[in-house]
């Protein structure tokens, strides 16, 4: 199996991103440590910030030695420079607020996921003609998941993920899976601002335990 292939099918055999940045190293370590004993196996951590980088490094350097299967992603990639920035990092994947063709090339070329964020049946097609498996329906709150109905059958090779809008309800999850897609993208509705501002990692750990277990009973 190759390394995309391999990113692809943890992240779709859980069926959730969990994402989020944090100025504070910390927390940032804090964080992937919960969402690691919640159950996730992939996470993806946006480059949203100047400590973005340096917290990254950190990341990488917990889950080599403390958190072994952890596949850790980076987002917020907008150009090639910031691409080559984190593959030097140690990155397991990469994530894009749109779709830049120049990072395509290169990730694909170092046989690296690359999962860009498409908002049109234009973009999913110039994505899709570049070697991307995996689609982020971006900003999904917009789209909804009658956008990912209507383009499903078009697109009969593809992965799609929304992110944006996505809520930790019931409802919500299983409306979008229903649509067609094989993940959900989970920010701010699972870790807000708020709880990492009081560190309450308790909270993160029950909520993201619960998301999965509705995402399960919804694939039964």
């Amino acid at each position: 199996m190759s390394t995309i292939e391999n990113a692809i099918e943890v992240i779709v055999k859980q069926g959730m991103l969990p994402l989020y940045f944090n100025a504070d190293e910390n927390k940032s370590v804090a964080i992937l440590k919960t969402l690691y004993n919640s159950g996730i196996r992939a996470v993806e951590y946006t480059s949203r910030g100047p400590e973005a980088i340096s917290n990254f490094n950190k990341l990488i350097e917990v889950r080599n030695t403390e958190l072994p299967g952890m596949l850790l992603g980076i987002g917020t990639i907008k150009n090639l420079a910031q691409a080559e920035t984190y593959y030097l990092a140690g990155a397991d994947f990469f994530i894009s607020p749109g779709f830049v063709p120049e990072v395509a090339s290169f990730l694909i070329g170092k046989e690296v996921l690359y999962a860009p964020g498409c908002m049109t049946p234009t973009e999913i097609i110039a994505a899709e003609n570049a070697g991307v498996k995996f689609i982020k329906l971006f900003p999904g709150n917009i789209l909804g998941p009658d956008f990912m109905s209507g383009i499903k059958d078009v697109f009969p090779e593809l992965i799609f993920m929304p992110t944006g809008g996505v809520d930790t309800t019931i409802q919500s999850i299983e409306t979008w899976f229903n649509a067609g897609v094989s993940a959900v993208g989970m920010g701010s509705k699972l870790i807000s601002k708020k709880v990492m501002q009081e560190e309450a990692y308790d909270t993160i750990e029950e909520e993201t335990k619960r998301v999965l277990e509705l995402i399960e009973s919804i694939r039964k």
